[in-house]
């Protein structure tokens, strides 16, 4: 065999081995503590209006954070990635949806 076909086929064999162990690594099932899911911002989005709700006068984002935060109903292991960026875009998910 030419050199040119040995080494075409072994660049296509270690390009399949590197695919099948990238492949083998990537997360395969949700995590307990994915907060990215529908269900999960469903949930923050629901604790924030009740707090909004409660505290019926004009609050700041970072007392609606602290609130958010130290709430019962707030799962502190799974949420343990929520920030005040992550509250800001809650916010503006609910400003947007709610102008329509």
């Amino acid at each position: 065999m030419e050199t040119s076909t040995l080494m075409m086929i072994f660049f296509i064999i270690f390009l399949a081995i590197s695919i099948w162990k990238i492949y083998a690594f990537l997360p395969s099932k949700q995590l307990s503590d994915d907060d990215t899911t529908k269900e999960a911002q469903e949930t923050l989005r629901e604790l924030m209006i009740k707090i909004m709700e409660k505290n019926s006068s004009e609050i700041d984002n970072k007392k609606l954070f602290e609130l958010m935060i130290s709430d019962a109903e707030f799962n502190k292991e799974k949420f343990w990635r929520f920030n005040q960026n992550k509250l800001n875009n809650l916010l503006s998910n609910y400003k947007q949806e709610a102008k329509r």
